[in-house]
């Protein structure tokens, strides 16, 4: 978020959170949608939002028109709607963007007032979801980035491991199941209201080229990309859980054990498990042609 500073009193209530979270790992939060339109986590909400930019969503408002419009009142009326639980998020923008190879990313850009709530979301529930990550998780942590997991990595090599398998999810935000997300949410959040508001965003219809249509209220993020597009981001709701079937070592076809719970070292980057190993016999993987090992 560039140089944004957090609020000190949005500092302290997200530092309480972590810490109960981390000193108590089995508790679970009833009390979290009444933070979502205090005004100082709605005003930090909207600045990491307007930090990042972004294009308009379905409604065409900008940043510019709130501004005009008068940042304040347009933060008082969003938390009116949430405090009276009115508020309803709008159709996603669906775009498509170029990927190496031809192939095409789709891109969800929700509205302002979509985004900021759900940046909300993310500054009460991500320092709950924080406190259970152990340090080899690098995906969607705030402060640490794939090029950590890469220097992890590289350590492990001058430490002896002699290979490094890159395994890669294919089109993990686009099949996220949706109940068992919102199970391991739950795990954590037993708050109703803030349930039922994860539950909606995930449940989006989405708009593209003028036709809105609903989105598959199973599995996948309508609003899945880059964190200054959706808002949403899923650091803290889809790293968790999907952190969790790795680390321990359970497989996520059959549930059986995984071969990288048995031997090496797994280090996780957005949306894939990349493990340093002392050698596929070892780890139980087979020698494969399109294996990625580095040296």
């Amino acid at each position: 978020m560039g140089n944004l500073l957090t609020p000190d009193s949005v500092g302290k209530l997200r530092a309480a959170l972590h810490a109960k979270a981390k000193a108590e790992p089995e508790t679970r939060f009833h009390a979290l949608y009444d933070k979502l339109y205090r005004s100082d986590v709605l005003m930090h909400a909207y600045e990491r939002c307007r930090s990042n930019k972004g294009a308009p969503g379905v409604d065409g408002q900008t940043f510019a028109d709130v501004e005009a419009y008068g940042v304040q009142k347009w933060l008082g009326e969003l938390a009116q709607k949430l405090r009276k639980e009115t508020y309803e998020p709008k159709p996603i923008r669906r775009v498509n963007i170029p990927k190496p190879g031809g192939k095409l990313r789709p891109l969800g850009i929700s509205c302002l007032d979509d985004r900021v709530c759900m940046m909300a979301a993310v500054l009460i529930l991500e320092p709950i979801f924080e406190a259970d990550l152990p340090p080899e998780q690098y995906g969607y942590r705030s402060g640490i980035s794939a090029h950590d997991a890469l220097e992890s990595v590289t350590q492990g090599l001058r430490d002896g491991y002699v290979e490094v398998v890159d395994a890669d999810l294919a089109s993990y935000f686009d099949t996220i199941p949706h109940s068992p997300l919102l199970r391991s949410v739950a795990r954590r959040v037993v708050d109703r209201r803030m349930l039922s508001l994860i539950k909606r965003w995930l449940d989006c219809a989405v708009e593209e080229n003028g036709w809105a249509r609903a989105y598959d209220p199973h599995a996948g993020e309508p609003g899945h990309g880059p964190r200054d597009s959706s808002g949403l981001a899923t650091e803290s709701l889809v790293g968790e859980p999907l952190h969790a079937a790795l680390h321990l070592g359970v497989a996520a076809m059959g549930g059986q054990p995984a071969p990288w719970g048995q031997a090496g070292d797994l280090r996780r980057r957005p949306g894939d498990p990349l493990q340093a190993g002392h050698g596929r016999q070892r780890a139980g993987l087979p020698a494969r042609a399109d294996d990625q090992a580095w040296s």
